[in-house]
């Protein structure tokens, strides 16, 4: 049924829903209003929507406010189970609806259940932090368009709501699909700020408690088992949140213009999303792109002067703070000799079917107490306590970057809006625009961690975890060991601009969720502080690959955005490229008496291709050897900093665990019923409409086109993929004043079984066919698909 509740009284005119070819509009004009359309009452909000072929929007508002109407509208006709789950979590009622034991989706923090959300996200709530930030002034707290367009979207979320019968199976009549607030729209907002930092310790700020008294002694934190632990957060984190991204400056286009190839990594289901749309406010904004779900402005895309995308950076976006407690209380910690008491944080969740459950949550000066990271324990002792300082706790800037972005005329007008803004939390930014120039910046909201400040204030384990893995762990008895501020940075405790890692103006720019360090290979970035990433150490095999790829794509020059568009589909195997030959020729002795599988990896073709055949015994077998050797049993060429791209290489196919994982991988494959030469599409998927479309791409071995797919060891089987490329664009310009681009979100619009833009895209991404952008007036009207619709509050 569709909600009836007082919103009906707010909003007293339906939207008019109408198809026209609209052949004689102006460049910039809304259509006339169809017969029956209504105007929005006085101090109304409304916008026009014009949907091309698979159901992309283009928004046309008067102002920012409208055009976040427009947008709230538009995401929840596409996505309204997706938003009103992810307006739950950040309400911190998960465990009335859904039960407190069940798992979260960890679209918006990496809490293990919904209870240890509920307890964090309340605790936000109840400390009124969002509203806090929100009341600070730019540059410090969100800019006014940010402001108006949050209070739009949330209208136009609402409006949808009031006029609309939700259907979508996954939500249709659930008491929890309700009406937002603007700040419901900031709280998710600051919930993505927090996510690699705060949201990404839910279980451990939500868990801390302090020792009782009398307890036995517990052992300190053991660095070794932080540090691994640490590492293993952070590729799970680049695993299931990666990127590649590329940008060509004009000396090797074929017409003297940048070029772009943005392929982010992310989920294919929840909040993490990307929605596509366009973006206009005639004389103001004219965008297009994607954005998170519930974010009101495009977060990635072009325009007719610059065209950008994110990576997943290497940054750490929060530190740990060592607490000396005092002797008397284990809830109070000693800066320079004097006591400071904790901040006791209690907080009550209401849980379906039962008696509220209280917690309480213990702050600091720095942040809160915390008792694990990454999963190896931090104890809480008598003497001795952790806090995490995450500085985005204080950042509800992103739109104002993305803003600023969009807004932008140059590459290097990108940059002075990243340092005006300084507010994205945990990517990298590659740019190109139509005069040629590239632009990679990291520049993210860190804290302010310079080496000197580590190599004076680390305690033992931060000796260990910040070399190692970039997270300094600071004597917080010291007051000389705060953070301090840059003259630079709008808020106290972060790197300012100076200091961040930046490259303009070479032949490209790549990033495949290594640190800055090779942009680009023969240009190395080096003068950067740890906690933006490492210096000469080992790149992954999709970084290697992507190197070699666009150094080749830019020495021949003369690239179109074509060149891009077979760049991303290319399901070149570096692993492969590396290591096929040595595995051919040590197989027969590993696998004595099988030729079936030799003959299997001989004939693939070493793509990952939905055709190929062979992909799949290799991807098994390069999984279990990871697993089976260390990286210098793995290689008989160690790495070298001085041949980053080539090194390490030569498969040392002796070690012991090389013929224990390629026999672990044929017997995995027939113990499933799975040929070893299976088509990879066959097992590789995603299921729509109870039909399968085979997906291309991989994972692990270095593949650009990353798809991420789902071995379920019990049922010895693949499942759907969850998890890898997703909006995709192509960018380019010519000689007019539109730009050339082509896009692709892979798992489509809607998240809606019954909408028919639920597959339509994923059909095309699994044909490696793309969408050819319409951004100019003329080539939207031009869409023989079009359909206007005009919403009005």
């Amino acid at each position: 049924m569709p909600l009836r509740t007082s919103l009906r009284r707010l909003l007293p005119v339906a939207a008019a829903v109408f198809a026209t070819a609209a052949a004689t509009l102006p460049a910039t004009a809304a259509p006339p209003p169809a017969p029956g359309d209504h105007r929005p009452a006085a101090g109304g909000l409304s916008a026009t929507i014009r949907y091309t072929e698979y159901g992309i929007p283009h928004i046309l508002a008067k102002d920012y406010a409208a055009l976040g109407f427009g947008t709230g509208w538009a995401q929840a006709a596409d996505q309204v189970c997706v938003l009103a789950d992810g307006f739950v979590t950040v309400r911190g009622e998960r465990s009335r609806h859904f039960g407190p034991d069940a798992a979260t989706d960890g679209s918006l923090s990496s809490a293990r259940t919904n209870l240890s959300s509920d307890l964090y996200f309340a605790g936000v709530r109840d400390a009124r932090t969002v509203e806090r930030l929100l009341a600070r002034p730019a540059p410090t707290g969100p800019g006014r368009e940010q402001k108006e367009m949050m209070r739009g979207w949330a209208a136009g979320y609402n409006a949808w709501l009031e006029q609309n019968e939700v259907t979508d199976p996954a939500c249709a009549g659930k008491a929890w699909v309700r009406p937002v607030e603007a700040l419901d729209v900031a709280r998710r907002a600051h919930a993505l700020a927090v996510i690699g930092g705060e949201g990404a310790f839910v279980d451990a700020i939500t868990a801390a408690r302090p020792p009782a008294p009398g307890s036995a002694p517990a052992a300190g934190a053991d660095p070794g088992g932080v540090a691994g632990a640490a590492r293993e957060m952070f590729d799970e984190r680049n695993a299931t949140m990666g990127s590649n991204a590329v940008a060509f400056a004009g000396g090797t286009s074929a017409n003297g213009r940048g070029l772009l190839l943005g392929n982010p990594h992310y989920p294919w289901h929840g909040g993490r999303r990307f929605w596509q749309s366009q973006q206009t406010i005639p004389g103001e904004l004219n965008v297009q792109g994607a954005s998170l779900l519930g974010v009101p402005l495009v977060q990635i895309g072009f325009t007719d002067k610059v065209a950008w995308s994110h990576t997943v950076a290497t940054g750490r976006t929060m530190n740990l703070h060592q607490l000396a407690l005092d002797p008397a209380d284990p809830t109070a910690y000693l800066v320079d000799g004097r006591a400071e008491r904790m901040v006791r944080r209690t907080v009550t969740v209401p849980v379906a079917g039962g008696e509220p459950v209280t917690r309480t949550q213990w702050w600091t000066r720095y942040g809160p107490v915390v008792t694990s990271f990454g999963g190896d324990p931090l104890p809480w002792t008598a003497t001795t306590a952790y806090a995490l300082h995450d500085p985005n706790g204080g950042n509800l800037r992103m739109a104002d970057t993305s803003l600023g972005l969009a807004k932008a005329r140059s590459t290097r007008d990108m940059v002075a809006a990243l340092r005006r803004t300084q507010g994205l939390p945990w990517v990298n930014t590659v740019a190109s625009d139509r005069n040629g120039g590239t632009l990679l910046a990291q520049a993210q909201v860190v804290p302010r961690i310079t080496d000197e400040l580590a190599e004076r204030c680390s305690t033992p384990l931060g000796r260990t975890l910040y070399p190692a893995t970039g997270v300094a762990v600071l004597d917080g008895s010291r007051g000389d060991c705060a953070l301090g501020r840059d003259p630079d940075a709008v808020q106290p405790g972060i790197m300012g601009p100076a200091r961040w890692p930046l490259l303009r103006d070479t032949p490209y720019v790549e990033n495949s969720n290594d640190s800055a360090w090779l942009s680009h290979a023969d240009r190395p970035l080096t003068r950067y502080e740890r906690v933006f990433g490492d210096v000469g150490t080992e790149r992954s095999l999709r970084t290697r690959g992507a190197l070699e790829d666009v150094a080749a794509m830019a020495g021949r020059g003369g690239l179109t955005v074509a060149d891009l568009q077979r760049q991303q589909f290319a399901n070149r195997v570096p692993a492969a490229d590396l290591t096929a030959d040595d595995v051919l020729r040590a197989c027969p002795a590993a696998l004595p008496g099988d030729t079936e599988a030799c003959e299997a990896l001989a004939r693939w073709d070493r793509r990952t291709d939905t055709t190929s055949r062979g992909a799949l015994l290799f991807d098994r077998f390069w999984l279990r050897l990871q697993r089976e050797t260390t990286n210098a049993e793995r290689w008989k060429v160690p790495f070298s900093a001085a041949d980053p791209v080539g090194t390490p290489r030569d498969l040392n196919t002796g070690a012991p665990g090389f013929a224990t994982a390629l026999r672990g991988a044929v017997a995995e494959l027939r113990a499933a019923g799975i040929p070893l030469d299976a088509p990879l599409g066959e097992h590789q998927f995603v299921v729509r409409g109870g039909q399968r479309i085979p997906v291309h791409g991989g994972t692990g071995t270095g593949v650009w086109n990353m798809t991420v797919p789902v071995w379920d060891a019990a049922a010895g089987a693949y499942t759907e993929v969850r998890h890898g490329t997703s909006h995709v664009q192509a960018v380019g310009w010519d000689g007019g004043r539109c730009p050339v681009a082509r896009t692709l979100l892979s798992y489509s619009q809607s998240s809606d079984p019954g909408s028919p833009h639920h597959a339509d895209q994923t059909r095309l991404y699994s044909q490696e066919r793309w969408v050819t952008a319409r951004f100019c007036e003329r080539d939207i009207l031009r869409d023989p698909s079009l359909r206007v619709v005009r919403v009005a509050q």
